[in-house]
């Protein structure tokens, strides 16, 4: 098992990096398929027969979709079946046979690892082939190569054809700095998922498994921890990938920019998971007509979009109505005479403080298992009693008081750095300048906060990884 959480997924990268750059620049998109493969095959090898036959069907209709708009629709409709049939058929059938007890075909198939993200990016490639952006790629082995891209395949960040494989030929030589900053990016992916999302996760599922037996400020605490568990998750894996990458000299897209320091929603969206926005943009938005159009027309494609992104997301009620919700606050937006001027001065950190609102009330439906759970757990915020949040630990699953301070000190330590960083700090940078006994000082300290406050008996998966 190679799961990126797993030391075998340390190991396996190690030993990427050495061969990477002992192999001719020519071949190293051989290798990075080879690499993928094997990562890909330890994970779920049902999956991967589904990803190469979804693959060979776009790579061939591709090198007709200039000439043929039917080989175009083949080849989009071969890129989504995977999607459209193993997630949310199953899911669609299932809520027929509960409305009117119809007996459709409801199989029990798993569904394909980074089935979602491997099915847009081919998407994506299609689409770009048939705009002329990007060439059609003859060689199946690259093309193949892109969909298995295994630094992207269980939770993006979303890869570009034209960006990324022309760096996997280019000639890269080891730098000794750039191996390091990406080491401490890995070690700081590492330390967002251990430190801060797998341990918010215990008080997370106890929050959200029972919201009627628990106080309003319980459920404030659940539903605020969620937030920035599911930051920690995501953008700690980020880290880690990008820090593999940069340690073969790629440069991948970034997904994460300090999104809790968003002043708008608009610009929560340029912050958070960055390179799903921009595909929803290039490939939903601007289709449907994008901005350039009457001012209602724009509204509704704003909402169409993230309807889109709420679908992509899951099958489920929860995830359309969280999609609608983040396109209509959009929409709204834009009528706001105030929209500009709250994004600058003193009038920003009210900004930063609605649209922080709006991503927990939001992301509190995404959270739930159903609307019914999340109409409990609102309820509950609005009419439960007391105060325990702080007091009552035992109560959200954790069961000493040195687990709700190791919990509270790695969010400060996230905020911190993040405040930092859009002050336009680097930790990398400084780390860089400062004399080498004080560096050394720092990376043991490090080290050990990490095995100090680290929740190591989760064992948990990425959040994104579902989807």
């Amino acid at each position: 098992m190679l799961a990126v959480t797993s030391p075998g997924f340390v190991v396996f990268a190690a030993v990427l990096v050495g061969l990477w750059y002992l192999c001719a620049p020519a071949r190293r998109w051989q290798l990075m398929l080879g690499a993928s493969v094997v990562f890909y095959l330890s994970l779920d090898w049902q999956g991967f027969v589904v990803l190469v036959l979804c693959a060979l069907l776009v790579w061939r209709a591709a090198l007709r979709a200039r000439e043929r708009a039917v080989w175009f629709g083949v080849g989009l409709a071969a890129a989504l079946a995977p999607l459209l049939l193993l997630k949310y058929y199953v899911a669609a059938a299932g809520g027929l046979h509960n409305l009117f007890g119809l007996r459709l075909w409801q199989p029990a198939v798993l569904q394909p690892l980074g089935v979602g993200y491997f099915t847009l990016q081919l998407v994506g490639y299609l689409v770009d082939v048939r705009r002329g952006v990007a060439p059609a790629q003859r060689n199946f082995g690259k093309v193949l190569c892109f969909a298995a891209f295994f630094l992207s395949i269980t939770q993006g960040p979303f890869q570009r054809y034209g960006e990324l494989m022309p760096q996997l030929e280019r000639p890269t030589r080891w730098e000794k700095t750039r191996a390091w900053k990406g080491g401490l990016r890995c070690f700081w992916g590492y330390f967002k998922k251990v430190v801060v999302a797998d341990r918010a996760a215990v008080v997370v599922a106890a929050a959200f498994s029972n919201p009627t037996t628990l106080d309003r400020t319980q459920l404030l605490l659940g539903t605020v921890l969620y937030s920035f568990q599911l930051y920690a998750d995501f953008s700690g894996y980020t880290d880690i990938v990008l820090g593999v990458g940069q340690m073969l000299g790629l440069s991948l897209p970034e997904n994460f920019r300090q999104p809790f320091l968003s002043a708008t929603v608009k610009e929560l969206w340029s912050r958070w998971h960055q390179s799903l926005s921009r595909w929803l943009k290039d490939y939903v938005y601007i289709p449907l007509g994008g901005s350039r159009c009457s001012a209602l027309r724009r509204d509704a494609n704003l909402i169409l979009t993230f309807l889109v992104s709420g679908l992509w997301h899951g099958a489920g009620l929860t995830y359309l109505l969280w999609g609608f919700l983040h396109g209509l606050f959009q929409a709204l937006e834009n009528h706001l005479p105030w929209r500009h001027s709250i994004t600058r001065g003193w009038a920003r950190m009210v900004g930063i403080a609605g649209t922080f609102s709006i991503f927990v009330f939001t992301f509190t439906i995404f959270r739930a298992s159903s609307l019914q759970n999340a109409g409990q757990y609102f309820a509950g915020i609005l009419h439960n009693s007391g105060h325990d949040a702080l007091s009552n630990y035992w109560e959200l699953g954790l069961t000493t008081r040195q687990e709700q301070l190791f919990l509270f000190a790695g969010l400060a330590i996230l905020i911190a750095v993040d405040l930092l960083h859009e002050a336009g700090i680097s930790l990398t940078e400084v780390l860089a300048k400062a004399p080498r006994p004080l560096r050394w000082i720092l990376y043991e300290g490090a080290l050990l906060s990490f095995l100090l406050m680290g929740y190591f008996l989760g064992g948990g998966g990425f959040l994104y990884a579902r989807y």
